[in-house]
């Protein structure tokens, strides 16, 4: 009994240390100007609660276009971004062909990279093809990761070999095979893929402001730094502005908890 308790005690503990942080930054959003932000003992429930703040952010920055620019972001990516990893995936985990081996491992060895050690390439290689300040210039080099087909390749290469022979014999190309066999057969993987693509680009900071110049294409992650360089000081507008922009990722992630619950149990089944 003592040992549950103790654990109960520990989770809760966990769970304070995550979701505290959000708490406060939700609670200063919401307070009047009346009541202190910082205070102590800390004063986390606002009396009474307000949206004034959510407003003044909603009309200091170009809020609804930012938010605009994010969707779109994401709508195209990471459909892109699952669809590419699979399909390099596929030929690394099912099909038998010279270098294959040396090609994952290539694959594999950037994921020890730092991500800053590749914004200068990225940059000259974007600047060449004419794409800098676009929003191709911010989607294209996102589209292809090595977490991604690492993923994905080790989901297919755990696809029974006699479900794919099966699909041979019946006369299926390697084309209908990957469609109807293994993507069905990897939905939970794409599924945290998905998740894991959707909360990257959505807080996609660092690229889009190496890559563009012109404001109007910002997503929201450079919105909220713009909205901090705006308000300064004024703590409360830009909670209310970050507790805008975080409602979209807990949406989104309390919509597929099934999928992810379903992609760890096969994780470790596997």
């Amino acid at each position: 009994m003592m040992r549950r308790a103790g654990m109960y005690v520990l989770l809760t503990a966990i769970a304070l240390a995550f979701v505290g942080p959000f708490l406060v930054l939700l609670s200063a959003g919401l307070k009047p100007s009346g009541q202190a932000v910082f205070s102590f003992p800390p004063d986390i429930i606002p009396r009474p609660p307000v949206l004034d703040w959510v407003k003044e952010a909603w009309t200091a920055i170009p809020y609804p276009r930012y938010l605009l620019n994010s969707v779109i972001y994401v709508g195209v990516m990471v459909p892109l971004h699952i669809l590419v990893s699979a399909l390099c995936a596929y030929p690394l985990a099912r099909m038998r062909f010279r270098g294959r081996t040396l090609i994952f491992l290539a694959i594999l060895s950037t994921m020890f990279l730092p991500g800053e050690v590749m914004l200068i390439p990225r940059f000259l290689v974007v600047s060449q093809l004419g794409m800098a300040d676009t929003f191709a210039g911010v989607i294209l080099p996102g589209l292809l990761s090595a977490f991604g087909i690492f993923l994905v390749r080790q989901t297919f290469a755990g696809v029974p070999r006699e479900i794919v022979d099966a699909a041979r014999t019946d006369g299926c190309h390697e084309l209908r095979i990957f469609w109807h066999v293994m993507l069905p057969a990897a939905r939970p993987t794409l599924a945290i893929l998905g998740i894991f693509g959707f909360i990257s680009v959505w807080n996609s900071f660092i690229w889009p402001l190496v890559v563009l110049k012109d404001s109007a294409k910002y997503p929201i992650a450079l919105g909220i730094a713009y909205l901090a360089g705006i308000t300064g000081t004024d703590v409360r507008t830009l909670a209310a502005g970050t507790i805008v922009s975080i409602v979209p990722v807990v949406v989104v992630f309390m919509l597929m908890q099934r999928h992810v619950l379903e992609g760890m149990r096969g994780a470790v089944k596997g």
